[in-house]
């Protein structure tokens, strides 16, 4: 296949809000307009797609039945992706999150017959840390893994994760989260930042599914910590299992004058650029793209050292990691960059030029691309 022949590709993934979705909603935008057809499978249309002539939704119906304890959402995506590589003689599957779209995808490519179609596997956190290494799916995802032509992780971290844990055999290859750097870009200060703080106020943003594994209650004790030394403000974004204990902690640490939680937004890029610190310090990120979409905005990050996230936040530059839970480290150090401007512009231009130089759209959706023709090349040879 030339490097100037348009593919045809099928992304399948999970439409709900969390960084593989995006990710895989994100790269097929990236790819039709680059010139491929791109055509997204799922359960429900993606939170933030945006469909156009080469970028084509496709939704899975999921029939119930009495006989169905559990609707089997892995079969009826497989009917649709036989369907649709059928119809649109789609090249390349490419399954972000293993179970269970990878295997949907290898009985799609029984169904069509047509082995010359390519199936790439990308890995993104919990499909290994939480769901591949429990044990009814663990040999499932290792199978899925081993049966792929390509399998991708977005940091070192999680290829290193499931070459310990899942496969240890596997070739995993690393192609890290992106961003679109036009849309999350530094901005001057707007009118939407007065709705929490005053111009002379630091504003500190965490965003989140307020999962254990964010430390939600962490994000108020550095932020407190911060509150000792000079009159900020806290938003945060999002919702899930751990905000009613965050709002408790708020209002036992008397900062609910000062803490604001707007619950789910389907896109804050124009909220985070406001910020002046965005907090993320999760014990788990296998990346960290909510770090990255502030990066990008000039927001430096506040975190731990821990997973991906020092693939992606340089400590002393782009941000500040420190050891999961030093709470006290944390808000310290960042009570310092906040009070003097010069070093707050420091990190504000430093987080964005380590978007630019590594993790922008244009950098990093060639290398899916060499990808794919990899795979497409060896196996037009079996």
């Amino acid at each position: 296949m030339s490097e100037s022949c348009d593919l045809r590709i099928g992304i399948i993934c999970y439409p709900t809000y969390g960084g593989s979705g995006a990710v895989a909603v994100d790269l097929a935008a990236a790819l039709a307009n680059r010139g491929h057809e791109v055509h997204v499978i799922s359960y429900a249309s993606p939170f933030r797609m945006e469909t156009s002539g080469k970028l084509l939704f496709h939704e899975v119906a999921v029939p119930e039945y009495p006989l169905f304890r559990y609707p089997p959402y892995a079969m009826a995506l497989a009917s649709k992706l036989a369907e649709v590589t059928a119809h649109h003689e789609l090249q390349v599957l490419h399954a972000h999150y293993a179970i269970p779209h990878s295997m949907a995808a290898f009985v799609a490519r029984e169904i069509h017959g047509d082995e010359r179609i390519g199936v790439l596997t990308t890995l993104h956190g919990t499909d290994i840390t939480l769901v591949g290494s429990d044990p009814s799916y663990r040999p499932s995802t290792a199978y899925a893994l081993r049966r792929s032509d390509a399998i991708t992780a977005v940091s070192e971290y999680l290829k290193d994760e499931t070459l310990r844990t899942i496969c240890d055999s596997c070739v995993i290859g690393v192609v890290p989260n992106f961003v679109d750097t036009v849309r999350y870009a530094p901005r001057e200060r707007m009118e939407l930042r007065t709705h929490y703080a005053k111009d002379d106020e630091p504003l500190l943003m965490h965003m989140s599914n307020f999962r254990p594994v964010k430390r939600v209650l962490d994000v108020v004790r550095v932020f407190h910590r911060v509150y000792q030394d000079m009159p900020a403000r806290l938003v945060m974004v999002g919702d899930g299992p751990e905000r009613p204990a965050a709002e408790r902690l708020v209002r036992e640490l008397e900062l609910h004058h000062r803490v604001t939680f707007t619950g789910a937004m389907p896109d804050a890029s124009r909220l985070l650029s406001q910020a002046d610190a965005f907090l993320l310090p999760s014990d788990g990120e296998s990346f960290g793209l909510a770090a990255l979409e502030a990066l990008s905005c000039g927001v430096p990050v506040v975190g731990a050292r821990a997973g991906g996230l020092p693939e992606v936040v340089i400590d002393g530059e782009s941000g500040i990691l420190e050891s999961v839970g030093d709470c006290e480290a944390m808000g310290s150090r960042l009570s310092e960059i906040l009070g003097n401007v010069a070093t707050r512009e420091s990190y504000r231009q430093r987080a964005r030029r380590r978007v630019e130089e590594h993790f922008r759209t244009d950098r990093v959706a060639p290398r899916y691309e060499d990808v794919y023709r990899s795979i497409l090349e060896r196996r037009a040879h079996r």
